[in-house]
């Protein structure tokens, strides 16, 4: 997996170690929900899965429309 190196300030690494620990979570497993929901907040597929998800609705077709019922008007009946 390629690396990138990001930096953060002290008071941010400090909250992230805490979290870390209270959650019992690793730092890359904080920063892979991170980048997931800003993934998500933009409409970006995470994975195959989402993407698959977003593209089957994006072309899903159209229900029609209900036709109507009642239009007509009632039939007469013949009296003698």
């Amino acid at each position: 997996m390629p690396g990138k190196r990001v930096q953060v300030d002290e008071d941010t690494l400090v909250k992230l170690t805490d979290l870390g620990r209270r959650r019992m979570a690793t730092f890359q497993e904080l920063v892979d929900e991170a980048f997931a929901d800003l993934l998500k907040k933009h409409g970006v597929p995470i994975d195959l899965k989402d993407a698959l998800k977003k593209s089957a609705r994006s072309v899903a077709p159209q229900k029609p429309h209900p036709r109507k019922t009642g239009t007509r008007s009632p039939k007469k009946r013949h009296t003698r």
